[in-house]
C-alpha cells in the first residue's frame, strides 16, 4: 500500500510555497522547505555556529497506521555549510497532528542564513512493525554472544 499524506497548511503559511516533493523519479526522500512567518519571511533568519532552531514549514500532516515519516537533513546543506538535524532522523509518529518543524543545527564555522522556502531537509515515509515484548529467563546464543561496540569492525 502506499500511504497518501494529508496535509493541512497553518493559518499564517505562505501555500504559495511547495509542497514536500520528489526532486527526481528516484528519489527517497521528498524535499521539505522553510515556511518562514510573514514577519521573518523577507530577511530570513541566522543561525550561528552551534546554535540550533525550530524551522516551521507551515504544515500539518496525518498518514495511515503503520506508517512514519523519518525527516533526515540535506547533505548538500550539510557538506557545504554544516547544516543538519540534531536528532536524525527524527520520527513523527501517525498519531501525530500538530505543526511540522525541523529541528536544525548548525555545526559550522560560519552563521548560515535560512531564508523563506529553502530546502531544509527531506522526509521518508516508512513502514512500521510494533513489537510486542516479554520477560524470559534466557537469551539464545549466537556466535557473537555479548560483544558491544566495535567487537564486529577491524581488530
Amino acid at each position: 500500500m502506499i500511504p497518501t499524506l494529508h496535509i493541512v497548511w497553518e493559518d499564517w503559511a505562505d501555500r504559495d510555497l511547495p509542497l514536500p516533493s520528489y526532486e527526481t523519479p528516484g528519489s527517497a526522500g521528498a524535499d521539505i522547505r522553510a515556511n518562514l512567518p510573514p514577519e521573518i519571511r523577507a530577511d530570513g533568519f541566522v543561525l550561528a555556529p552551534m546554535a540550533r532552531r525550530i524551522v516551521p514549514t507551515g504544515f500539518r500532516m496525518a498518514f495511515p497506521p503503520g506508517f512514519e515519516v523519518q525527516i533526515r537533513p540535506r547533505s548538500g546543506l550539510a557538506l557545504k555549510h554544516g547544516i543538519t538535524l540534531p536528532n536524525t532522523p527524527g520520527t513523527i509518529d501517525s498519531d501525530y497532528r500538530g505543526p511540522l518543524g525541523v529541528l536544525l543545527v548548525n555545526l559550522g564555522d560560519a552563521p548560515y542564513t535560512i531564508h523563506h522556502g529553502d530546502r531544509i531537509a527531506q522526509m521518508i515515509v516508512a513502514p512500521v512493525v510494533q513489537a510486542g515484548f516479554a520477560v524470559v529467563d534466557t537469551l539464545e546464543g549466537t556466535a557473537r554472544g555479548e560483544g558491544g561496540f566495535g567487537s564486529t569492525g577491524r581488530r
